[in-house]
């Protein structure tokens, strides 16, 4: 939490500075997550708003290889 990145919009899901920019999260849940090129990371640009979407983003934390998305 304490590495949360400020670029993520407020809620659950978030994900730190110990991001890799592999690009896996916007790829596993499109419009939750995205890319900011010019910060070379991966960040939450919308909080997951139905059983689809909270699986999805499930999904992308379960898989991160860096274990970087948080879900406080």
């Amino acid at each position: 939490v304490a590495e949360r990145l400020p670029i993520n919009v407020p809620g659950r899901y978030y994900v730190d500075g110990t991001c890799i920019d592999c690009g896996l999260c916007p790829q596993l849940a499109p419009g939750l997550f995205a890319r900011d090129d010019a910060g070379a990371t991966s960040y939450v640009a919308r909080q997951p708003e139905t059983e689809e979407e909270e699986a999805m983003a499930r999904e992308a934390l379960e898989s991160c290889p860096t274990e970087t998305i948080g879900n406080d």
